[in-house]
């Protein structure tokens, strides 16, 4: 069988919008050349689409045209290390599926426990955000929800007091058991996310949670965030 017909039988097992490299393939050293041409070939047939150098991804059919894949496609080789989780999304693809905002973006952000350069793939353009906690499977949706209180001030499209209400509905769905957990990954997050943070559980009537996280703030520190009385009560106390 020629190497376009056994790219062609892989590809059409991938599902719409998967994203994949040469390794995928598992090609011998002396088809590569072969193999790099008659990907080009199913790139300019529109078969395949290409997304940066060596990888590519099978497009899904649109009304108007084929469709981008999704964020964790794109980046998804970025998130693993032999296996294990380093790294998760956030930024305005998280504050969009949460319902925080309706806008989209090409910046696919990353959080990390290590320092790294933005890349780029095509049109898309990667950033890596500092995380101060272990990254685990179980803790991610929670460092999402930290993240969106971390950068409540650039939320695009909406205002922080709509953002504000909205992370009270989604964290107020969470169960006393997760409170817990999401409170001490609070706890590594910069002052004026714990302070935010602590208001929240307290409008949500969780005192001994907010209390921890007001304990851990310094009273002589001040955070300049745009919220009414309405929503928090003892701005004072929180030095917001």
């Amino acid at each position: 069988m020629k190497v376009t017909e056994l790219l062609r039988d892989k590809i059409e097992s991938f599902p719409d919008g998967f994203v994949f490299s040469y390794d995928e393939f598992g090609i011998d050293a002396d088809k590569e050349s072969a193999f790099k041409k008659a990907m080009s070939r199913l790139v300019k047939s529109g078969i395949i689409e290409r997304l940066s150098k060596g990888r590519f991804y099978k497009p899904m059919k649109g009304i108007i045209g084929n469709l981008r894949p999704d964020e964790y496609e794109i980046v998804k080789d970025l998130l693993f290390e032999n296996r294990k989780t380093v790294g998760y999304i956030t930024g305005l693809g998280i504050f969009n599926h949460l319902g925080l905002t309706t806008q989209m973006s090409s910046i696919i952000q990353i959080g990390a426990n290590f320092d790294k350069k933005q890349l780029r793939r095509g049109k898309y353009t990667i950033k890596f955000i500092r995380q101060w906690n272990n990254i685990t499977r179980s803790n991610i949706y929670y460092l999402q929800l930290l993240d969106s209180i971390r950068f409540i001030k650039n939320i695009p499209d909406t205002t922080i007091e709509q953002s504000f209400n909205r992370l009270v509905f989604l964290i107020g769905e969470l169960s006393e058991k997760e409170i817990i957990a999401f409170t001490e990954l609070a706890l590594k997050y910069p002052p004026s996310t714990r302070s935010l943070t602590g208001a929240l559980l307290e409008k949500l009537e969780y005192n001994s949670f907010a209390n921890k996280l007001l304990k851990s703030l310094k009273q002589t520190t001040n955070f300049k965030i745009d919220i009414s009385t309405d929503l928090i009560k003892d701005k004072q106390k929180w030095k917001i």
